[in-house]
């Protein structure tokens, strides 16, 4: 090979193309920036454009689409719409979309495979590689993989095309739109490790000691069998603890996913667990007989046992109780198009808070999110769907569950197995065993499942208690999931005595960040004006209960394995109560606000919900509060609810909260102690239901075992004067992945946060640098989320920034309100 050409393979792989070269194998590389985007069908506005035909072909000129970098998410660059679903967002998602990339693949080597890699197309995606139908998955959150090797173009220059379908009527929740997860380009030899094809489990830990099982999958599609050995090695950091061969392995001509196992011994292994979820290396190295490397692999893998019985959970071997929560998969103001960085502040919120647990509600999560929960210490119930034959909207999964299920369900697991993570599965959410073939499909599931993993068990989301009573339900799961049933915990464990039990979905209690209304209702459906839900974390829908009652129950029946609370953090969609299903009492504050509501046909205004612990743009909501106190009873704290800025309710009944990890409180008014508190047997909040309003000084000093344990002051805010301005880290890359997030909040001149300042806040970047969403978790905000300006709601809102590409030096941020004093922060280019 002349110096030119290797020249320009190098420079090809290196800006992310795979090559055909034996030195350059295997390759795993995304292929996510420089595509061409465009839309058909329903566009954005509500009009229609009818679908041109041969839109995947090679002599298209493209050249007038939009370029843009995926992952990507056509629905939320909205606008929002008053005629479409609260359901749904209010965001246009509906619609077809387009997207096509021309990529250099140099086929020099008939004993190559290549694939591609999508983790996720919303929805019915169809892949074309040089204008050729090469692959489809209809399951938006499924990852797939399609084998275009012989597709391929021998000049090299290969293109991609795909078209993503979404439906009306398709989702109950927002579901985002187009290629909104990675794209990745896999080039190995044609005998090599099988995609998602290694895994470990592991058989038992000592303290000297653990035993593993190492998981091998092989394909060969050569022409000959293949005859070779797999060569491994563990490592922790820089040190390699264990390493060997398996030898004389035998794969048959065209053959895949051949299993081979060997047991490992580990000395003195570290046990992954929430508190501490340490990490091991897997390296893998295929050979031939002649000793060449035909394919490598790493990974990262933990050591750890679980076990479930009638008594509880056991992470190696200590009972742990599941203190989770229930997540959706978009991330705030930027929708479905997954970020590592997005993703990672939402699960290191919940981790603050003594979360230690994830249901990916209702589908399989992007991976990147395995892998943080990995890294943080997170257990995950991986959850394959919302529904199974039956449709819960008219063009959801049910409309294609018997075409795809084996294949998704496939996909799922051997995907995620890998994972320590990753404690048990879930077939589905709130499906009726009463329905014809419910049980014959609940067990298909399993034994689908159970045929890529034995070592987890399966459940699914139940809100059908007595279907779950007869005796073939254990055929259908080996741990029985309840949806709002912890006032049926007693009857359930006495007829279910030997059968493991968990909260799958628990409390659904609903707020608005900052909101509180008076007189307080302590009513469930009370507390709901002006599309806002007061935050004194006592409402719900009729199926849901305030935190404390949920807390009880698990505390009286310690045998239930815990939790998992609708929801952790606010999503797009299902704006409960405000839609005219769910609102016995709908509540408007005129005629003009009744008439934009369009009731009869799209509901209310809002477009995101209100059952967040945290809301959408991730600041913490009162009740975060009381989950940390119940969660993390170590953590000294202190929380007052509501804020004490209540201009003309002087001398006015204003009910105060206290959530604390203390048993004990006092409060101050002012200096005058309002009394001492000492919680109850399954009481959670200290409540003064009396106290009256004055401007001032509300301070509540909390006790454990009659020591002093934590305080908490909130001060009446005088004018808004200036903008406290926080990011979550100070240096970031220019890699077109990373982001900052900048929160802005309002404070008065002695530095008290305003929690009324409702100012306009404006975002303004260096040249290197853009503001990509902002936010301020106001449910009923109907601002485009990529305006690089935002109202702020309830004294707060949030930025979001990314470096442009290749960017160097600092960024400069500037931020003004009208009226205040001007801020600006620095961020260093990595």
């Amino acid at each position: 090979m002349d110096i030119m050409k290797k020249i320009f393979l190098a420079i090809l792989f290196c800006s992310g193309i795979g090559v055909s070269s034996a030195n350059t194998l295997p390759v795993h590389q995304e292929i996510n920036e420089e595509w061409a985007f465009e839309r058909f069908g329903e566009l954005a506005d509500g009009s229609k454009i009818t679908e041109p035909r041969n839109l995947m072909k090679k002599d298209l000129d493209d050249s007038s689409w939009r370029k843009l970098d995926v992952p990507h998410d056509w629905g939320i660059e909205g606008p929002f719409r008053y005629d479409i679903s609260g359901d749904t967002g209010k965001l246009p998602f509906i619609g077809i979309g387009w997207y096509r990339k021309w990529i250099d693949i140099p086929v020099n080597d008939k004993n190559i495979k290549t694939y591609l890699l999508f983790e996720g197309v919303m929805s019915n995606a169809k892949i074309y590689v040089n204008g050729q139908l090469t692959g489809e998955n209809a399951y938006g959150y499924s990852s797939f993989i399609v084998d275009i090797s012989d597709k391929l173009d021998p000049s090299g220059k290969n293109l991609i095309a795909v078209r993503a379908d979404n439906r009306p009527n398709s989702s109950r929740w927002y579901s985002g739109a187009g290629i909104y997860r990675n794209v990745i380009l896999i080039q190995k030899n044609k005998q090599h490790f099988s995609n998602w094809g290694t895994w470990t489990t592991t058989q038992n830990i000592e303290e000297s000691h653990a035993g593993l099982k190492l998981h091998i999958e092989i394909d060969n599609h050569a022409r000959k069998n293949f005859d070779g050995k797999v060569e491994y090695s563990i490592s922790k950091g820089e040190e390699i603890i264990s390493s060997g061969k398996i030898e004389n392995i035998n794969i048959p001509v065209y053959t895949t996913e051949a299993r081979i196992t060997t047991n490992i011994t580990i000395s003195n292994p570290i046990s992954w667990d929430v508190d501490r979820p340490e990490l091991y290396t897997l390296k893998l190295k295929l050979l031939s007989t002649k000793d060449e490397v035909l394919d490598t692999e790493t990974s990262k893998f933990g050591i750890r046992t679980i076990e479930y019985t009638k008594d509880g959970f056991f992470l190696n071997n200590k009972k742990t109780k599941f203190k989770g929560v229930c997540l959706h998969h978009d991330l705030g103001s930027l929708g479905a198009a997954f970020n590592r960085e997005a993703a990672k502040r939402q699960l290191e919120i919940m981790k603050e808070m003594g979360c230690n647990a994830i249901r990916t509600s209702h589908n399989p999560p992007a991976p990147e999110v395995l892998e943080l929960c990995d890294e943080l210490g997170l257990l995950v119930m991986d959850e394959a769907f919302d529904t199974w034959r039956y449709n819960k909207v008219p063009n959801d999964y049910g409309r294609i569950f018997w075409k795809w299920y084996k294949t998704d369900i496939k996909n799922m697991v051997r995907r995620d197995r890998k994972h320590p993570s990753v404690v048990m599965w879930s077939s589905g959410n709130e499906i009726s065993m009463r329905r014809m073939f419910g049980f014959s499909t609940g067990k298909s599931l399993r034994n689908e499942i159970r045929k890529f993993d034995t070592t987890r068990p399966v459940t699914f989301g139940a809100n059908y208690t007595t279907e779950t009573y007869l005796p073939r339900f254990e055929k259908v799961v080996d741990i029985i999931g309840y949806n709002y049933r912890n006032h049926l915990y007693n009857e359930i464990l006495e007829k279910k005595p030997n059968t493991p039990i968990i909260g799958t979905e628990t409390s659904s209690c609903i707020s608005s960040r900052g909101e509180y209304f008076f007189p307080v209702s302590y009513e469930k459906d009370g507390g709901f004006f002006d599309n806002q839900v007061s935050s004194y974390d006592l409402y719900s829908p009729v199926w849901g209960c305030p935190p404390d009652k949920e807390f009880a129950a698990q505390d009286k029946y310690e045998s239930v394995l815990g939790e998992f609370v609708w929801t952790g953090f606010d999503y797009l969609g299902e704006p409960i109560p405000y839609l005219p299903r769910r609102m016995k009492k709908p509540q408007f504050t005129s005629d003009e606000e009744r008439q934009l509501a369009n009731f009869n046909k799209n509901g209310f205004k809002p477009r995101s919900s209100y059952f967040g612990i945290v809301d959408l743009a991730g600041f913490k909501k009162d009740r975060f509060y009381i989950y940390q106190a119940k969660w993390r009873p170590e953590l000294p704290m202190a929380h007052i609810l509501p804020h004490w800025n209540w201009e003309g309710r002087e001398g006015e009944i204003t009910p105060v909260h206290v959530y604390t990890s203390g048993d004990s409180a006092e409060l101050f008014l002012n200096g005058k102690s309002l009394g001492r508190k000492s919680k109850k047997q399954f009481e959670y909040r200290l409540v003064w239901k009396d106290v009256t309003y004055q401007p001032g000084e509300l301070k509540v000093v909390a006790y454990k075992n009659g020591n002093f344990w934590a305080e908490e002051i909130v001060k009446t805010a005088g004018v808004t004067k200036k903008l406290l301005v926080e990011t979550n880290k100070q240096k970031m890359l220019a890699d077109n992945k990373d982001l900052v997030f900048i929160e802005v909040s309002a404070l008065d001149k002695d530095g008290n946060f305003a929690p009324r300042a409702n100012h306009r806040v404006y975002f303004t970047v260096s040249d290197n640098a853009q503001i990509i969403s902002t936010d301020n978790g106001d449910a009923s905000c109907f601002e485009n989320f990529q305006k690089a300006d935002r109202k702020m709601f309830n004294g707060k809102a949030l930025a979001i920034l990314k470096a442009k590409k290749g960017a160097t030096g600092e960024i400069i941020v500037t931020i003004t309100a009208d009226g205040l004093e001007k801020s600006e922060i620095r961020i260093n280019i990595n």
